[in-house]
């Protein structure tokens, strides 16, 4: 049976900044779902990479709007068509683009990730 950790974090209120949160995975892992979403109907975004290459794992997307969220786990939604795989060490960055280009800003943010460990 493999071991899944789940990633998660919520931003109350209404952001007037991008939020970049970056760690260090502590084991081999492999990353399985991204799911994003805000309270409000929203211009937001977001990516997943590391910081040589913010898009690395999963191009940027609209995250969801008004508590549908956005999500990301077939291994088609990710960059090269296949599940990232990242070793122990290795940086994972997750740009969050609060307005997108410019538009409406997200309201009470959620985001979550899925990694198998191995």
């Amino acid at each position: 049976m493999e071991t899944l950790i789940t990633y998660c974090f919520h931003v109350p209120g209404t952001l007037v900044a991008n939020l970049t949160p970056l760690f260090a995975v502590p084991f081999d892992c492999t990353l399985l779902h991204v799911s994003a979403v805000a309270s409000n109907n929203n211009d937001a975004t977001l990516k997943v990479g590391t910081p040589a290459n913010p898009a690395a794992y999963l191009a940027e997307f609209p995250i969801g709007d008004s508590q549908t969220p956005a999500v990301k786990a077939s291994f088609k939604d990710f960059v090269g068509g296949q599940y990232p795989r990242l070793n122990a060490g290795n940086s994972l960055l997750i740009t969050l683009d609060y307005d997108g280009n410019n538009g409406t800003a997200a309201q009470n943010v959620s985001v979550a990730l899925t990694l198998a460990k191995g």
